[in-house]
């Protein structure tokens, strides 16, 4: 059982779960995945997901999907919306869900159609895992991405976890290493990275996007618009 995540989103559903879904970090204890949240409905979404989805515009894809949530929201209000994760567990759940539209594949290597809006919430964006591999990415969203089209984004300033000031020498801050465990089973480590505002700005720059930050809340966490140039 590699895809631990996945196999716990599928188990939610089915009411076989056994907790916890842990998160191994490698700054602390391991953390326990509110797994719910992946399921809750657009009532109970955060204020940024709601001020998220009045962003959205034209044919969208949702990257990161999981339980594929937002993209039933957007099917719901009539956008022709594409879901895609990397997990095949993920896609059969969001089969299951009533997700219309799927795509079980990496981001990076996706070329089969362009969209107006790609969506990478719930900070999808970490899937970079770095800076380098961000710009990487970005560059590759170009390719599509329709004239004018967007790149929403939400992501969070995790400088609180440095309180002492000691922040990596040999890297940026919030690239991270994680590693799911659900039944006593570790899936693969896994990279993830967590940009503040202002490095996000500068990433963007060097790579041609303009970047606009369209809301931010107390826990620092923001979400992102970014356009190529």
């Amino acid at each position: 059982m590699k895809d631990v995540f996945g196999q716990a989103m599928l188990d939610f559903y089915y009411d076989s779960f056994q907790p916890p879904l842990l998160l191994h970090n490698e700054y602390g204890s391991p953390e326990i995945i509110p797994i719910e949240r992946y399921f809750i409905d657009f009532e109970d979404y955060s204020e940024l997901e709601l001020f998220a989805m009045q962003q959205f515009k034209g044919k969208i894809l949702d990257v990161g999907a999981a339980t594929g949530r937002h993209a039933l929201h957007l099917q719901d209000l009539g956008f022709d919306v594409s879901a895609m994760d990397i997990s095949n567990t993920c896609g059969e759940l969001m089969e299951i869900l009533g997700v219309e539209k799927i795509i079980i594949d990496d981001i990076y290597r996706y070329r089969d159609a362009t969209y107006d809006t790609v969506s990478m919430l719930m900070n999808g964006i970490g899937l970079a895992g770095s800076i380098e591999k961000l710009k990487e990415l970005l560059s590759h969203l170009r390719s599509i991405l329709n004239p004018f089209g967007q790149l929403l984004a939400d992501s969070s300033d995790i400088s609180y976890l440095y309180e002492d000031g000691k922040f990596p020498e040999q890297k940026y801050f919030g690239e991270l290493n994680f590693q799911y465990e659900y039944k006593g089973e570790r899936g693969e480590p896994f990279s993830w990275l967590y940009i503040d505002p202002e490095k996000l700005n500068e990433v963007a720059e060097s790579v041609g996007w303009s970047c606009q930050i369209l809301f931010q809340d107390e826990t620092q966490a923001y979400l992102a618009r970014m356009q190529p140039l």
